[in-house]
């Protein structure tokens, strides 16, 4: 122990010795563990935030979405859920006990809107008064629909921050007129701000009561999504089977047939985007760690060029009977701390990294930095040091201690 302890000291000595080297030397792990923990904290932050965000729908939320296979898709083809969908589960589903449905009034690509000669491009949302509660998103001025301006058919509309920004509507817009595709709609509200989710503004739509779109809707046949409440967290799932069951029915699908719709609580959302968040780090997080191999070979490179310096070092140490082991175990335990130290201090770059990445992205969530990230990157980075050394480490032990004295 003590030997392990005198050769430690000894690698220690050498790296203080060449402070300039040694820092050149880990530079590559440095960058490769700061992009790789940057990558996880970023990431578990958006996670997080995404997590946040679905825990206001509550536990018996239910989502019903149409579904379109991406070979379908391929092909041109859209399966859709209508109004007569909607109907149908307003009318049989008992266990409901609010529901909001929503399509997109002017297209899938939004339209228009203008006021005073200020022109933009928006998302226009045709949706009921349910849909705050749903959603949980309130008016940060005036109000929003009600279920009389639904059933009235009232052109009126609620507009989201983004869009009160893009038409540089100063001051309080409720009581002015918007254009909607040509259409003048009375602005009722303004939606709190939600800030921004990979990099898109959810605060970018205009939205007007279900049935005022419909009127004013082409005439083609909207495709509408659906969420709603249920009376208890236990009828969560009977009620998403009566859906699915009901669903299927109308729209004729054969046993074995997939369904061309989706039926999701809350929960479920949550997970299926949480996986992609997670998905998409490990594979940014695999991609940055090839350089941490670069950093490895660095490490191999600089070490090599060491033995070289230090052969007339460890000619002496040999002529005064070191053994070829301790010259083994020095230099690997010197590629080892240095590794080891890259990793560390890479720890704390990649999280700095990521606190500015998530200050200067509003809606990605703070950094989060969980411990698997830094015991596996501080790992790895040892590990790599352990390995890129093993060859200068033999190179340094196999030396001729005669022919080490005559270098020059």
């Amino acid at each position: 122990m003590r030997m392990l302890l005198d050769v430690c000291g000894t690698a220690l000595g050498s790296i203080r010795a060449h402070g300039f080297r040694s820092l050149l030397t880990i530079l590559g792990i440095v960058i490769g563990v700061a992009a790789v923990i940057a990558v996880v904290a970023v990431m578990s932050g958006l996670s997080q935030s995404i997590t946040q965000r679905f825990s206001g729908l509550g536990g018996d939320s239910l989502t019903v979405q149409s579904h379109t296979p991406l070979s379908l898709s391929m092909q041109g083809r859209r399966n859709r859920l209508t109004l007569r969908d909607y109907e149908f589960i307003v009318e049989h589903i008992e266990e409901i006990q609010e529901v909001s449905p929503l399509f997109m009034a002017f297209g899938d690509f939004g339209s228009e809107v203008a006021i005073r000669g200020k022109t933009g491009f928006t998302r226009v949302l045709a949706t009921t008064e349910g849909y705050q509660d749903s959603r949980q998103v309130f008016p940060r001025l005036g109000r929003f629909i009600s279920s009389h301006d639904d059933r009235s058919r009232r052109r009126v509309c609620v507009i989201g921050e983004k869009v009160r920004q893009s038409l540089d509507i100063q001051g309080n817009p409720v009581g002015q007129f918007l254009s909607i595709a040509g259409e003048p709609f009375l602005i009722i509200g303004v939606m709190e701000p939600r800030g921004e989710i990979f990099g898109f503004s959810q605060d970018d739509y205009v939205v007007i009561p279900f049935n005022t779109g419909l009127a004013v809707s082409d005439g083609s046949q909207p495709d509408v999504s659906i969420t709603l409440k249920v009376a208890s967290l236990d009828a969560v799932d009977q009620a998403a089977q009566r859906i699915t069951g009901l669903l299927r029915q109308l729209h004729r699908l054969k046993p074995g047939q997939p369904n061309d719709f989706k039926v999701q609580t809350a929960a479920e959302l949550n997970a299926s985007f949480a996986e992609i968040v997670r998905m998409t780090g490990v594979v940014l997080a695999a991609m940055v760690s090839v350089s941490l191999l670069v950093g490895g070979i660095g490490i191999m490179n600089i070490m090599l060029v060491s033995v070289t310096e230090r052969t007339r070092e460890i000619g002496v140490a040999k002529a005064l009977g070191a053994p070829s082991r301790r010259i083994l175990q020095q230099f690997l335990i010197e590629a080892t701390l240095l590794a080891l130290g890259g990793g560390v201090l890479g720890v704390a770059l990649g999280y700095a990294i990521g606190l500015l990445v998530s200050t200067l992205l509003p809606g990605v969530g703070s950094a989060v930095v969980p411990w698997w990230a830094v015991a596996l990157s501080v790992t790895f980075s040892t590990a790599v040091g352990l390995l890129f050394g093993l060859l200068p480490a033999a190179k340094a032990a196999r030396l001729d201690p005669i022919t080490a004295l005559r270098y020059e």
